[in-house]
């Protein structure tokens, strides 16, 4: 499901190459935020304890996974997502979308086949992390019925903020290969035992859920305009600096595969 790079070739892939034969929009998302100074040192932090020394066979994964939590709660939302997002029409510029965050690392173990999907459920489930941005991935990103696209339009930027929220906890998500937009957990039901129902139902919520995969796919039409700004070269420097806000809410919930009305990612670092 996930290859490893060499940590040179991985590093030009996600800080960028000047070399780059073809532009695509996984290019521009990163060369974005690398002209942006608080991107940049916040990407070059978590790819920094990512690929930081470790036993043999192993990774820093909870240096890297605390490093990428703070990118996406720190970040300018409108690049960080950029470089999750970025919509691909290939397969060069696809691979370099799931490699964004150092997968070797941060998403896939170090045995050659996933676990059952129950163990980072568990895992998840006492984490004070993990649990209240699961909960708010399922309020955000739930189906809508109603909605013959699965998703209502104002529902779309929780659902990826809420998505990016996941990023760097027990249950990461990831693009599955480099020739589609499909996303899961680093996991899958096939030995789950009597437990089988649970963990497909919460494998579900990535790999059969409507809402996310079209809030995916509209991240393209709502490309951010910040981006152009970043990469005019006549752009004064000051006016590419974004300023971001953020606020803090409490989260209640009993089940982690309930649904709640109204959930508000909170930045658990």
């Amino acid at each position: 499901m996930a290859s490893c790079l060499a940590p040179p070739l991985l590093l030009l892939l996600l800080l960028g190459s000047p070399s780059a034969v073809a532009p695509n929009r996984c290019v521009d998302a990163a060369d974005a935020c690398t002209a942006d100074a608080r991107c940049q040192r916040l990407r070059t932090a978590y790819v920094v304890q990512c690929l930081g020394p470790a036993a043999p066979g192993s990774c820093p994964r909870a240096r890297c996974r605390r490093a990428l939590r703070r990118f996406f709660a720190r970040g300018p939302p409108e690049l960080t997502h950029a470089l999750l997002f970025c919509p691909c029409g290939g397969p060069a510029c696809a691979e370099r979308r799931r490699q964004t965050f150092v997968p070797s690392c941060a998403f896939s173990g170090p045995e050659p086949a996933p676990p059952s999907c129950l163990a980072p459920l568990d895992a998840c489930e006492h984490s004070r992390v993990c649990r209240p941005r699961l909960l708010a991935f399922q309020a955000s990103c739930a189906p809508a019925p109603s909605n013959l696209d699965g998703c209502l339009r104002d529902q779309i930027p929780s659902c990826l903020r809420a998505y990016a929220g996941l990023v760097g906890t027990a249950v990461t998500p990831n693009y599955v290969d480099n020739a589609s937009a499909r996303v899961a957990p680093w996991c899958d039901c096939g030995a789950s035992g009597n437990r089988r129902e649970e963990c497909e139902v919460f494998r579900g919520l990535f790999t059969r859920n409507r809402c996310l995969d079209r809030a995916i796919q509209a991240f393209d039409g709502g490309w951010p305009s910040v981006l152009h700004d970043q990469l005019d070269p006549h752009q004064d420097p000051e006016h590419s600096l974004l300023q971001v806000s953020s606020a803090d809410a409490s989260l209640e919930g009993s089940s982690m595969l309930s649904v709640l009305p109204v959930l508000v990612l909170q930045p658990l670092l």
